[in-house]
């Protein structure tokens, strides 16, 4: 049997403004695929939980707990390691990304990491820099990629993280870290700011208009003395240069660049992130929201739909969200019989 899971973060408009945009979408594709789909599951958060909801989702697929503890973030970072091929030493692991702060009036606000555009070589001069002030406190630091790295820090194992999405665009001071040695994090972050503050690296960014490197943000604590807990997914589809810590470890990975790589995969129970919707949901863009969207109707949805026609594909299943929801919906060649549901959208605003 093949089954595709694809998950559509931020394909939930705001309820406010779900008329007015859905209005101006044109995807009979997936608008049949939505109608004609039975509900599998669906989960509400109250806006302040340390992840998003389809950050919760994807941390279940690989192994974590149905019900999620919303006062942290997921526990992904070993497992974020084996999909980098980092070897994990027995301790707790968290991942530690390079942020921009920005300075407002009266409080920091963690931006959009995605707009950072950070360069391999920038990211290890920066990365040398912080590894050194976390040895001095007895802390190891490994480099992932230019905007993944991982902190070992067994002493707090204890701390309450958010994910970067959960907190960006908010004042950081209720997503910061916290609980035992929430003091120790805060010192060893106020000393890589001033490193980082005045550096080369961040007056060269500048005068190319780019923001400045000015914090890192610690989540996804995990033990690696925890045993492994089965994947429900066999296959992760990744795009080129993707930067998922979440598209944890799967029994296969696969490199993709169209739809028709992914069908023709015939995934066993395959995982397909779309996530170029976030970007422009978080920053408030609903006119790139509403292009990125359109154009993923010819690109992704109509050729499912032509494969659950004709067989190429047995199931599919599609999780949508916003930043307090997430639904999955379940179709088949057989739901897509079920003529009498005409083709809509309206699901996108429930």
């Amino acid at each position: 049997m093949t089954q595709l899971e694809l998950l559509l973060p931020f394909a939930m408009p705001p309820a406010e403004m779900a008329r007015d945009l859905l209005r101006e979408l044109n995807m009979p594709a997936l608008a049949t695929l939505l109608a004609r789909a039975g509900v599998a599951e669906r989960h509400v958060s109250d806006g302040f939980s340390r992840a998003l909801p389809h950050e919760y989702w994807l941390a279940r697929q690989f192994g974590g707990p149905v019900q999620p503890d919303a006062n942290t973030s997921p526990a992904l970072a070993v497992k974020a390691m084996q999909t980098l091929a980092l070897p994990a030493d027995t301790g707790v692991w968290f991942i530690l990304q390079p942020v921009h702060l920005h300075i407002a009036r009266d409080h920091l606000v963690l931006t959009d990491p995605r707009q950072l555009q950070l360069s391999e070589a920038d990211a290890r001069a920066l990365f040398a820099l912080a590894q050194a002030l976390f040895e001095e406190s007895g802390k190891t630091l490994r480099y992932g990629d230019a905007q993944t790295w991982f902190l070992r820090a067994d002493d707090w194992s204890a701390l309450q993280t958010s994910t970067p999405d959960a907190a960006c665009g908010h004042n950081i001071d209720i997503w910061m870290p916290k609980g035992p040695h929430e003091r120790d994090w805060r010192r060893l972050q106020n000393e890589i700011q001033m490193h980082w503050h005045a550096h080369a690296i961040n007056e060269q960014r500048e005068t190319r208009g780019l923001k400045p490197v000015n914090s890192i943000w610690l989540w996804g604590g995990a033990s690696s003395d925890v045993a492994s807990t089965q994947n429900k997914i066999e296959e992760t589809f990744t795009f080129k240069n993707a930067q998922k810590p979440f598209a944890a470890h799967a029994t296969r990975q696969i490199a993709i660049t169209s739809s028709a790589d992914v069908i023709n995969a015939k995934p066993q129970h395959g995982l397909l992130v779309l996530d170029k919707l976030i970007e422009p949901a978080m920053a408030g863009d609903w006119s790139e929201w509403l292009a990125r969207f359109q154009a993923m109707e010819a690109a992704w949805f109509a050729p499912l739909l032509d494969a659950l026609k004709n067989g190429q594909l047995d199931k599919l299943m599609i999780t949508i969200s916003h930043n307090t929801a997430c639904s999955s919906f379940s179709v088949g060649k057989s739901s897509l019989r079920k003529f009498w549901r005409k083709p809509s959208l309206a699901r996108l605003a429930s």
